[in-house]
């Protein structure tokens, strides 16, 4: 499941990654909450700056950055295991996506829109699997960005 990543560290990055066949696995509830919160699980064992996110039914946007000591492929490999250990079912397609990001205004409003473009909700906000609810802490993006 690694995947070798020419510029993985001290760079803000898109992060995406699908659900095996897009099973919908996350329009369940205890699915997405968990999803969410071995996000957090995961970010105690392999520090990473969560600046935003959103649990889609059938794959997950992260917007983050990896400090230098630190592997995106290996913060994806600890995500994706405890995710499938606790759901309790392989879930995943084995590659992920990502983008380093420049300008992070449009990249935050393309994942918390996502919901809103899939008329899961009205608003943003109205999601609960996203950064955008409020109901979850992310990083306050940095000036530079």
């Amino acid at each position: 499941m690694f995947q070798r990543h020419p510029i993985q560290n001290q760079h803000l990055m898109l992060v995406t990654t699908n659900t095996k066949d897009r099973i919908r696995i996350f329009a369940n509830p205890a699915c997405a909450r968990e999803a969410v919160e071995s996000l957090y699980r995961v970010q105690c064992w392999k520090p990473f700056f969560l600046f935003g996110f959103v649990i889609m039914p059938d794959h997950c946007h992260f917007l983050m950055n990896v400090p230098e000591h630190g592997s995106i492929s290996k913060i994806m490999q600890a995500y994706k295991r405890s995710v499938c250990f606790e759901i309790g079912k392989a879930i995943w397609q084995s590659r992920f996506h990502i983008k380093i990001v420049h300008s992070c205004g449009p990249v935050l409003k393309y994942i918390h829109m996502n919901p809103v473009r899939q008329n899961l909700c009205l608003e943003p906000a109205a999601y609960p699997w996203s950064s955008a609810s409020g109901r979850w802490d992310v990083c306050d993006l940095p000036m530079e960005y």
